[in-house]
């Protein structure tokens, strides 16, 4: 079984779990999700695949991290996270991508985040659920945070927090690459 056969296997079998604990129908975690019923239908039966964007829109609408999503393990009181555990969730031929290092539940969905942006890349992402806050720390290069359509330099070494329930993208105009650290912090979804 390949890496990728895996995570879609993990991926189908805890979404199956997580939308039986929360007592949601397929109709009522699609509505939440804002994807269709088939989408979901072929991501439990490791039919497919997803997006990116699909998976944190699943595990938002859960109230889960996408580390949660693709767990292939029981979680032991301390979890540690090696690097062969990393998840490369997006990349572009120039090398520019997006690795998630580290999650946990408690007592809402927290990731951790390791990002590279390459000169002239950027990333736009969708609004997150209300009440999501993410903290980035810019190790090397000056990132271009574009928050709500408003653009904010952040240097290296200069940390950022911002309420990302609006559109939000992260760029890097310069001529070197961008290097960052980055938090998300989604609170837990009701009921």
């Amino acid at each position: 079984m390949t890496d990728l056969d895996q995570l879609t296997q993990s991926l189908a079998g805890n979404l199956r779990r997580l939308r039986a604990e929360r007592g949601l129908t397929l109709e009522a975690l699609a509505a939440r999700a804002g994807i269709s019923r088939s989408m979901l239908i072929q991501i439990e039966q490791a039919r497919t695949n997803p997006s990116v964007g699909t998976v944190v829109k699943v595990g938002d609408a859960l109230g889960v991290s996408v580390t949660t999503l693709l767990d292939t393990q029981p979680r032991p009181t301390v979890r540690l996270f090696t690097a062969e555990q990393t998840v490369r969730l997006w990349h572009t031929e120039a090398g520019s991508h997006s690795t998630l290092l580290a999650g946990t539940e408690a007592p809402g969905p927290l990731e951790l985040w390791r990002w590279r942006l390459m000169p002239g890349e950027g990333h736009e992402a969708d609004a997150h659920p209300h009440g999501t806050t993410e903290l980035i720390h810019v190790v090397e290069g000056e990132l271009t945070l574009r928050v709500d359509e408003e653009d904010q330099p952040v240097p290296a070494g200069a940390s950022a927090a911002f309420e990302s329930h609006v559109p939000h993208g992260y760029h890097n105009r310069g001529a070197e690459p961008v290097e960052l650290i980055m938090a998300v912090v989604v609170p837990p979804a009701p009921g």
